[in-house]
């Protein structure tokens, strides 16, 4: 399906890849083209053609920095020279191109037509990837700091390799970790995390040849982590109780698809996995009293996962101008696997995992967005550890600068295992409280956002925003802390956010203040709240 665009850029500059539509048409393009000629247009993070980018420091910037190769790029569409020429294959090619944290925008255009045959641009700009960053955020009270060195585009490979020193909350960690999403000109991606934390350590290893497109036809992969922490359980943003906790994961799948058949994508998979929890008292003030029962699950899956092709570029909604590709369609995807004792479980159990996502445009300027989920298990004739999620997000654009967003979010659980809390606080929604400041089995959460988007561009580094936002949402039900529930909790505030568009990541830097309404005495009139985050 041809993408459309739902917003257009406010205040363009010329470094920004232009969203506007390819001057050849689809209807220009004669039945059987075929594709030829291939250019790839690599562009460096500065626009040296731009007089306000031709200055020292970003000539200098331009020359420190590796862009990314050509192959790089090249190795990442999904046509080539000599196939048949389709519009969809281009667009799905930008989509993947800008998921690349190393690659700020992507657009691919035809450009020549001569005799069936149809020469092809690619251009991309990239973003600064080495990061030398000594970072500090605050929500809910609390502080994290942090120091990363960090290279997401390694000579130009789209290699990621760094290590990282984070301070936070639970534990302070020391990690390395290396990924390459295209191993050797492959699909196959493998991820390496080593971390050595001030209550454990771990090691992760993922290597898979994902379903990378739309019609790809078979996919595979591994997944191994081995990790030892102490969790914390949280009331009033208190630790009150803490316990040491070994998880292990080993997990192995293989999957078909029928490629895209009619507008949709089927994609099945089987597999088997192993997932063992253990817990130990863990001595101190917070020792628990009863320690969360171990688990160990061996077991063989089956997955099912259909997906629509539809999707719908935008600007100015969830980021600040920077081209989103958004999913409005139908997809879901499900799992079932069974547990036995005869494999190696600890008991017999059905474990199931499930997600649907919905969107849609009813009319110009207003998108839903709609997301459900289900995870669990049965054992014994009842659900255990079973969360049944649902959530909707809603985008009204008032103006070329205006945006009205709207959230709800909400959470049911059964039974759930004594390490896993429903919370709600400052670290997810509730900006104007303590982090984890209540606990159950039932969540709710209502933001509703005001969102305005600037032509500033200070330093020609930053697209600077501001909101005005209202969150109220509560828990309630069963509180392993035991604590009493204190209802519907809501606050409000005002927001900078700055967007980069010079550096790899995409994050949005949130600068809060929120004034929270409700709640006990003792927490502040006032919360201030550094973030950075995926979205506005």
């Amino acid at each position: 399906m041809a993408a459309a665009l739902v917003c257009l850029h406010v205040a363009p500059a010329r470094a920004e890849i232009s969203t506007a539509p390819c001057e050849i048409k689809a209807a220009d393009i004669p039945a059987g083209a075929v594709v030829g000629e291939i250019l790839i247009d690599n562009q460096n993070i500065f626009d040296l053609d731009d007089p306000a980018e031709n200055n020292r420091v970003y000539r200098f910037a331009n020359r420190m920095h590796v862009r990314t190769q050509p192959r790089v790029i090249r190795g990442q569409l999904l046509f080539a020279s000599g196939e048949p020429y389709q519009p969809r294959l281009l667009e799905e090619s930008e989509r993947i191109l800008r998921s690349r944290g190393y690659i700020y925008d992507a657009r691919i255009c035809p450009i020549r037509i001569d005799n069936g045959i149809v020469d092809v641009r690619v251009v991309t700009r990239d973003v600064w990837t080495l990061k030398p960053d000594i970072g500090f955020s605050r929500e809910g009270g609390e502080n994290e700091f942090g120091v990363r060195l960090e290279e997401s585009n390694l000579m130009g490979t789209g290699m990621s390799v760094g290590w990282a020193r984070d301070l936070d909350v639970d534990r302070n960690t020391t990690a390395f970790f290396f990924s390459d999403q295209h191993l050797g000109d492959s699909w196959v991606a493998l991820s390496a995390t080593i971390a050595d934390s001030s209550d454990g350590d771990t090691f992760g290893l993922d290597v898979r040849r994902p379903f990378y497109s739309l019609q790809t036809r078979r996919a595979g992969g591994a997944t191994f982590i081995d990790e030892e922490r102490i969790d914390t359980l949280y009331d009033r943003g208190d630790e009150v109780e803490e316990f040491r906790h070994v998880e292990r994961v080993l997990r192995g799948f293989f999957g078909r698809s029928t490629g895209l058949v009619g507008g949709w994508v089927r994609r099945w998979t089987v597999g088997a996995a192993l997932e063992e929890d253990s817990f130990a008292f863990e001595p101190g003030p917070l020792q628990s009293t009863v320690l969360p029962e171990d688990r160990r699950f061996v077991y063989p899956f089956v997955g099912l996962e259909i997906l629509e092709d539809r999707f719908e570029e935008a600007t100015n909604l969830d980021q600040i101008g920077r081209t989103e590709d958004f999913f409005l369609g139908t997809a879901f995807r499900a799992e079932l696997g069974f547990a036995s004792d005869m494999l190696g479980s600890d008991r017999d159990a059905l474990l199931f995992s499930s997600a649907w996502n919905y969107g849609m445009e009813p009319a110009p300027g207003r998108l839903w967005l709609f997301s459900g989920g289900l995870t669990g298990r049965w054992e014994g004739g009842s659900a255990g550890n079973t969360v049944l999620s649902g959530s909707a997000r809603h985008f009204r654009r008032n103006s070329d600068r205006s945006v009205t967003f709207f959230s709800l979010h909400g959470d049911w659980a059964e039974d759930l295992d004594r390490d896993n809390q429903l919370l709600l606080g400052g670290d997810n929604g509730l900006r104007g409280y303590p982090l984890r400041y209540q606990s159950g089995d039932r969540r709710v959460i209502a933001t509703i956002e005001q969102r305005y988007f600037t032509d500033y561009y200070p330093l020609r580094l930053f697209r600077l925003g501001f909101a005005a936002f209202f969150d109220a949402g509560r828990t309630w039900g069963d509180n392993v802390a035991g604590a009493e529930n204190l209802g519907l909790l809501r606050d409000f505030g005002v927001g900078m956010r700055l967007g980069s568009t010079r550096a790899g990541g995409g994050n949005v830097i949130h600068v809060d203040l929120a004034f929270p309404l409700d709640g006990e005495d003792d927490i502040s009139a006032l919360q201030v709240v550094f973030q950075s985050k995926a979205t506005f």
